[in-house]
């Protein structure tokens, strides 16, 4: 404990110290994992937007509904091909330019130019109808681009802040405006005084990127933060017995999933990933590790009601079956008990990172389960950016990773994403299946809820019957709030951190 204590001492020394507390002008501290890339929003566009720095022209109620943000209603022509948006009055950007059509539509045309959900969007135009109005035209029906345009990367800043197609400054309009960026650790932001909507109470409030699980939960201990976000399983249980903060949790529509190269020689029969889904014991895994109940039995958690399927039939655990099925394959057991065929031994290497501290662990128990079905797992616990790199080499054999469903309110775009024909960073390599693709086609052009439950349900059960991806555990997300800050909440969309319901006791 006297280590921990002193490598976050030193932590704090070298990031310097938050504001302190004052009356009347209180800062809030919030600390999170996630380190601040870049300015322009395809990097870091969620700091942004979690921190109401910035707004999109669609936002999402807590079960994903979309809302009017900066757009204050819509319609679409018949034929579905043509959405038309009308813009909140007497909108002022962070520099006071007022939002207009014309600002809305060059953000819009430059943010789907890189890379984002709205780049993989059926659009062909997006122009000023009038000053008050913008005009999105499409190729086809695209029923999800509500969803789409809540997306992070789809935030509108001001004319101003870009230069050509780069942006070169945060200039949004959201309740808080940013007043200093220490990339890539911290921002402060301010309330802005000119904003249209609702007042904030809470004056100033600043971000830290701080990595170590550990040290995070330190800090909420210290009271040196007093919003802290994403606490590994051995913090959470630590804390709860800490009069010194509260906790909040919430079940988010996220999942720990195995990606599976299903193009590698040993993975590219089904009954091989079958045989992995099946040596891992998710319940006893998400106990022991994540200390609460989410064994994952399908790609979707509960908490994804239009998405999750209470019929599907789960996937369970069974060692002697999964043994069975790599025995049909022509796989031995050698003198160590790994498996062999054809001369070689049944051994794979899984990557994961330790950004989320619980990957590693499940890992270690992942590498547990499978030797006792056979197979030699070997860990590589590296950078996140190591998963991308190699589903793009083609290099990657097997990923522990965490998945957001939630990028949009609505998950078809996190699957067009994941798992069309080409697979996806994130989602699915050396993997296709046509039927699931006509359905996730047929999906992204229907309004009729009874027609798409039933192409959703298609989706979710070729995903379940081929194994893509294997699903491990589901999510609950867990924030350790200080007891002198009222009104904190966890946006189980994770789009913000809620510094605008916060208050300090008056």
């Amino acid at each position: 404990m006297l280590n921990k204590l002193i490598a976050v001492s030193v932590a704090l020394l070298l990031l310097g110290p938050f504001p302190a507390h004052a009356a009347g002008g209180d800062v809030v501290d919030i600390v999170a994992p996630f380190e601040i890339t870049g300015l322009d929003p395809a990097k870091s566009g969620d700091i942004f937007q979690r921190m109401g720095i910035v707004e999109t022209l669609v936002g999402a109620d807590k079960d994903g509904n979309p809302l009017p943000a900066l757009a204050k209603a819509w319609t679409v022509s018949e034929d579905g091909r043509t959405w038309r948006f009308a813009l909140q009055p007497d909108v002022k950007f962070h520099d006071g330019s007022r939002l207009t059509a014309d600002a809305v539509a060059k953000a819009l045309e430059i943010a789907r130019g890189k890379p984002g959900l709205l780049s993989k969007a059926p659009i062909e135009a997006i122009a000023a109808d009038g000053p008050d109005a913008v005009v999105v035209a499409l190729a086809k029906p695209f029923v999800p681009l509500l969803a789409f345009l809540a997306e992070s990367r789809a935030q509108i800043l001001a004319p101003a802040a870009y230069e050509g197609l780069n942006v070169k400054a945060i200039i949004g309009s959201g309740p808080f405006k940013l007043t200093t960026l220490e990339a890539p650790q911290s921002l402060s932001v301010e309330r802005y005084g000119d904003y249209w909507g609702a007042r904030p109470e809470i004056q100033k409030a600043r971000y830290l990127s701080v990595g170590r699980a550990e040290t995070r939960a330190l800090m909420a201990e210290s009271g040196d933060a007093d919003y802290v976000f994403n606490l590994d399983p051995a913090s959470r249980t630590r804390l709860a017995k800490n009069d010194a903060v509260n906790l909040l949790s919430v079940s988010i529509p996220r999942s720990v999933l195995l990606k599976v190269n299903a193009g590698h020689e040993f993975l590219k029969d089904v009954r091989a990933r079958e045989a992995l889904s099946l040596a891992i014991d998710r319940e006893g895994l998400a106990v022991a590790i994540l200390r609460y109940p989410a064994a994952a039995t399908q790609l979707f958690p509960p908490s994804l009601a239009i998405w999750h399927d209470r019929n599907l039939a789960p996937l369970s655990y069974d060692v002697d079956q999964a043994k069975a099925k790599l025995a049909e394959l022509g796989w031995t057991p050698g003198a160590d008990g790994i498996l062999e065929r054809d001369g070689k031994r049944f051994a794979l290497t899984l990557t994961t990172y330790p950004d989320r501290p619980e990957l590693p662990l499940i890992a270690a128990v992942l590498q547990d389960m499978l030797k006792e079905a056979g197979i030699d797992l070997t860990i590589n616990s590296t950078n996140s950016s190591e998963i991308p790199a190699k589903h793009q080499d083609g290099s990657l054999e097997l990923a522990l990773m965490a998945r957001n469903f939630a990028l949009v309110p609505d998950p078809i775009g996190t699957m067009l994403t994941d798992y069309g024909p080409q697979g996806g960073d994130w989602g699915a390599m050396n993997w296709s299946n046509p039927e699931f693709e006509r359905a996730l086609d047929d999906l992204t052009r229907t309004a009729d809820p009874a027609a798409g439950e039933a192409l959703r349900r298609k989706a979710v059960e070729a995903v379940q019957a081929d194994l893509p991806v294997i699903p491990i555990a589901w999510y609950q997300q867990t924030v350790a709030v200080s007891p002198k800050l009222e009104g904190a909440t966890i946006d189980p969309f994770e789009r913000s951190f809620g510094l605008e319901t916060m208050r300090w006791p008056k």
